[in-house]
């Protein structure tokens, strides 16, 4: 793209990035019960995410505004970015009808965004995954909206992702053609890890590995081969224990293999991951476990506990070749997305 001062066979996609409306409703006074998010836009360009009454987190502009993004992404080179909500908003656990109408709230937003700038925006929807009829419709109307797939959580509610209430879902994606992303939300143990924001350093990277092990044990990937699944944060810690899970699977099939006899290991390669790692040797790791075309750059933009300097990481990594970090920037992520480079180009 001529405005980025980079050539074409540069070309970057950040499939890890996150966003919101700028102006929310007030979906507790609507619904009639609370625990769903706001914006006290208390300053200009600056908002506080809040939870009824409670602070979750201060954003900028960036968070809601499609132009904030195009500078950020014209500082750093980046040529595309693809668009989920935030985590916090999946809402699953407010009543079906209720999540329904939040993600068509989302969905709208994130679509409007991808029609104003389709070169510079990819949409992923967030569907109301606690009922499956509900899910599938909004899945459908994500596609017909412009969206090429949908983010989830790493589990939803008392769910896991083995679970037979999701399978349907799954299967839906599947024929639609419907990339899924999966994230780690409303992590695990969290009333024992309240200080040193231990959520997101310890809970969220175990999230990854119980979605992850949940959807090979649970025998999801091996019944639907062809859904296209990417987890954020590198996988979270299921690269660094595979072996373990491995090990694990064959010396108690009794309990791994109950309902997939098929080996964990077998998997790799079969589903993507996000480059934000934060090291260069956990980096190169998962390249060689994972396969360079299974590994895409994200950066979890625009929040702090991502990679900062979008695609610098990658770019840095001296032993890579120049085919293997174009591979990074940009061709896992259209291989994963079932896109052509030459859409935004």
């Amino acid at each position: 793209m001529a405005d980025l001062n980079h050539d074409n066979n540069s070309l970057k996609i950040d499939i890890h990035t996150h966003i919101m409306p700028e102006k929310m409703p007030n979906f507790a006074k609507k619904f009639g019960y609370g625990g769903f998010i706001h914006l006290d836009h208390h300053k200009p360009c600056c908002a506080r995410m809040m939870k009824d009454d409670e602070f979750f987190r201060e954003v900028e502009d960036n968070c809601w505004s499609a132009e904030a993004r195009l500078k950020d992404c014209k500082h750093y080179h980046v040529d595309v970015q693809v668009l989920s909500t935030i985590p916090v908003l999946f809402s699953y656990w407010a009543k079906p009808k209720d999540a329904l109408g939040v993600s068509m709230f989302l969905n709208d937003h994130i679509a409007e965004i991808v029609q104003r700038y389709p070169k510079r925006f990819i949409g992923l929807g967030t569907i109301p995954m606690q009922v499956s009829e509900l899910a599938i419709k909004e899945l459908e109307r994500c596609k017909k909206i412009g969206l090429v797939g949908v983010e989830i959580g790493s589990h939803v509610n008392d769910w896991n992702l083995d679970n037979e209430n999701l399978f349907p879902i799954f299967q839906a994606a599947e024929a639609l053609d419907m990339a899924i992303f999966v994230h780690p939300w409303d992590m695990m143990s969290k009333n024992k890890m309240e200080k040193y924001w231990l959520p997101w350093l310890v809970g969220m990277p175990a999230e990854s590995s119980l979605a992850i092990c949940s959807l090979i044990f649970g025998g999801v990937m091996e019944k639907l081969p062809n859904l296209r699944f990417a987890f954020a944060h590198g996988g979270g810690s299921f690269p660094a224990t595979i072996e373990r899970i491995e090990h694990g699977f064959n010396v108690r099939p009794d309990l791994c293999a109950v309902d997939n006899p098929v080996s964990p290991k077998s998997y790799l390669g079969k589903f993507w991951v996000d480059s934000l790692t934060h090291d260069p040797a956990m980096l190169k790791y998962l390249v060689d476990l994972m396969g360079e075309d299974k590994v895409a750059l994200g950066t979890d933009y625009p929040f702090p506990l991502g990679e900062l300097a979008p695609g610098k990481l990658i770019e840095n990594m001296d032993g890579f070749s120049l085919k293997t970090k174009a591979q990074l920037l940009s061709g896992s992520a259209l291989s994963w997305l079932n896109l052509k480079k030459e859409q935004f180009i």
